[in-house]
């Protein structure tokens, strides 16, 4: 015992730096252990696959499996229910620590919007891919009385003409008018011609045959 008070005495700045080390390596252990505890180390849950659903159903495996969510966009998807969860990030299956927020982006309530394009005085063909370019898929053509033949006149959206600009959403339903080449009174002329029985074969042209 006194060859050891005797060394301390003799050698102070070692004890000092001896004293140091072991100091560090209780503070370093500990932060370590503490890290440890708030991190859950080793502890992870699973993101579960959410997609397809309303948020109201995904809400519930969110905190089944001890994590929140925030839904942070909207997007445009027409082959999915409106409302629905269309992305999660972290993806689905990921491995997450709990109370991890995830990201929650949601297929748009309503239909994006889509301006009319002006397409008065085209051809049938450019008139169509116009509007098919605009983004609207939904597009009939209906052939009204005008003078020149396959000529855009207008488009129309629920019996009603819409004007260049207005804003529809893109999944409507619509008609574009086409001018036939034929006045209103030979158009009406091809429809009872159509609808017109046909004539019996006179008896003499019978009898020929």
């Amino acid at each position: 015992m006194g060859n050891l008070k005797t060394w301390m005495l003799k050698y102070p700045i070692l004890l000092n730096l001896l004293f140091a080390v072991a100091l560090t390596t209780v503070l370093i252990y500990a932060v370590l252990k503490w890290l440890e505890v708030y991190t859950h180390h080793n502890e992870a849950v699973i993101v579960p696959d959410v997609k397809g659903l309303q948020v109201e159903q995904a809400a519930e495996f969110f905190r089944n499996n001890g994590l929140r969510y925030n839904v942070i966009d909207s997007v445009f998807a027409k082959d999915v229910t409106p409302g629905a969860i269309v992305e999660v990030v972290p993806a689905a299956g990921s491995k997450v620590k709990e109370d991890r927020i995830v990201f929650v982006t949601v297929n748009a309530m309503t239909s994006q919007m889509g301006a009319i394009p002006e397409v008065t005085d085209l051809s049938l063909r450019q008139a169509y891919a116009l509007l098919k370019a605009s983004g609207f898929e939904r597009v009939e053509t209906e052939y009204v009385p005008g003078e020149y033949r396959d000529l855009a006149i207008g488009v129309d959206r629920n019996g009603r003409t819409v004007n260049v600009g207005e804003m529809v959403p893109l999944n409507s339903s619509l008609t574009l008018k086409v001018s036939s080449g034929r006045t209103a009174e030979e158009m009406l002329q091809d429809s009872l011609d159509m609808l017109a029985p046909a004539q019996p074969l006179d008896s003499e042209v019978e009898n020929w045959f």
